[in-house]
């Protein structure tokens, strides 16, 4: 049997560890390379996406929100709104379900989940049709920069304006606004199987309606979503 000599016994064991060290090192490096290819590749939006603070509400789809902080880099950067606030619609989604976001992009923080009602012609318990038209008691998709205050038979509502051009440029003229309704809660839901429409308002709970109104007005940025809609935003903006 072969010998092997105290001092090359440590060089060997100095070796084997010193490969072991070396093997870990590159896996390390390995993972931390491909966390930065990944970020990499993503897009700003889906980063923000993934750093928001869900403040135990429910996230909305990926898909909407990209869409939706899209175009409110773009309203910012024409200076059609100005807060750090986004509020997200997905008509997407079941009436049944809290389909409204409010976000505060400075904290990435979501201020507000909530039920949110569509037009009584846009759909039953979920939204299927659109309309920019006077009369026709449907909801308008798109981007929108929130107006004032004002004190309407709903008590408290919110104007808005429309910002892309023959989606939802009527708004202000169509008086959809923001408003709290008493068909808009989860009692209306289990007695009549779906959450109850407005004449295409984007109608609230009434317990959350004036915190809201009062956390979004003054030019922040709206914007209903739908996927079958693809938006163009900075070719259908209102001059």
């Amino acid at each position: 049997m072969y010998k092997i000599l105290p001092g090359l016994f440590l060089i060997f064991i100095s070796f084997a560890t010193s490969n072991l060290f070396f093997s870990e090192a590159k896996t390390e490096t390995r993972k931390e390379v491909a966390s930065v290819i990944k970020t990499n590749c993503e897009s700003n939006e889906e980063v923000v996406y993934h750093n928001l603070n869900a403040n135990d509400c429910t996230l909305p789809k990926m898909e909407s929100f990209t869409e939706a902080l899209k175009g409110f880099y773009l309203l910012k950067e024409k200076r059609l709104v100005r807060k750090n606030i986004l509020t997200l619609i997905d008509f997407s989604m079941s009436s049944n379900s809290k389909r409204l976001w409010v976000i505060d992009l400075t904290t990435n923080t979501i201020l507000y989940n909530s039920l949110v009602a569509h037009g009584r012609n846009t759909g039953n318990e979920f939204a299927t049709s659109f309309s920019n038209s006077a009369e026709s008691f449907k909801s308008s998709l798109g981007f929108y920069a929130t107006g004032e205050i004002y004190s309407g038979k709903h008590g408290k509502s919110l104007r808005l304006d429309g910002l892309e051009k023959g989606v939802n440029s009527n708004a202000r003229d169509r008086a959809i606004v923001i408003h709290g309704a008493d068909y808009v809660s989860s009692s209306f839901i289990q007695n009549n199987k779906r959450l109850g429409r407005s004449l295409g308002c984007p109608a609230l709970p009434m317990n959350l309606s004036s915190e809201i109104i009062q956390t979004i007005k003054d030019k922040s940025c709206l914007f209903i979503y739908y996927p079958s809609n693809s938006y163009k935003v900075a070719s259908r903006l209102v001059s």
